[in-house]
C-alpha cells in the first residue's frame, strides 16, 4: 500500500468538520469513570488468554470444578491449571473453596456468566 492510498483511506475514517455534540459529550463525561474503565480491562486482560477463557467456559458449563478435573480437560499439569485458576480468582472472575485437601473453583457471579455467553454467541454469528 502506497502513502497517498493510506492517506486516503485515513482521511475516509476522520470527521471532515469537527462539530462534537455538546451536550452528548459531557452525559458521557460524566457517566464514564476511568476507574470502571480500567476494571474493565483488567477483565478483558484476563480473559484475552485462549487458555483462560476456555478455563471460564469449563466453570460455567461445569459448574464448580476442581483443579484435578480442569488440569484433565485442559491436558495439562495441576500447577499450570491452578495457575490460571488463580489469575481469574485474582480478577475477580472466579472464587474458590477448599475442600479437604482439594481446591473447587466455581464462576464468580452471573455477570461472567452473561460476558462469556455473549462472547460466544457474538463469534458463532460472525461464522
Amino acid at each position: 500500500m502506497n502513502a497517498r492510498t493510506m492517506n486516503e483511506e485515513v482521511s475516509l475514517e476522520l470527521c471532515e468538520i469537527e462539530c462534537p455534540s455538546t451536550e452528548r459529550v459531557a452525559l458521557l463525561k460524566d457517566t464514564i469513570s476511568d476507574d470502571d474503565m480500567s476494571g474493565m480491562a483488567e477483565i478483558f486482560k484476563a480473559l484475552a488468554d485462549p487458555t483462560r477463557v476456555k478455563v471460564a467456559y469449563m466453570l460455567d458449563r461445569g459448574g464448580e470444578l476442581c483443579v484435578c478435573d480442569v488440569a484433565e480437560v485442559l491436558g495439562s499439569s495441576t500447577a499450570t491449571a491452578s495457575h490460571h485458576l488463580r489469575t481469574l480468582k485474582n480478577k475477580d472472575i472466579a472464587k474458590s473453596r477448599k475442600a479437604g485437601k482439594n481446591v473447587y473453583y466455581s464462576l464468580k457471579d452471573d455477570h461472567i456468566r452473561t460476558l462469556l455467553h455473549m462472547t460466544l454467541e457474538h463469534q458463532k454469528e460472525k461464522m
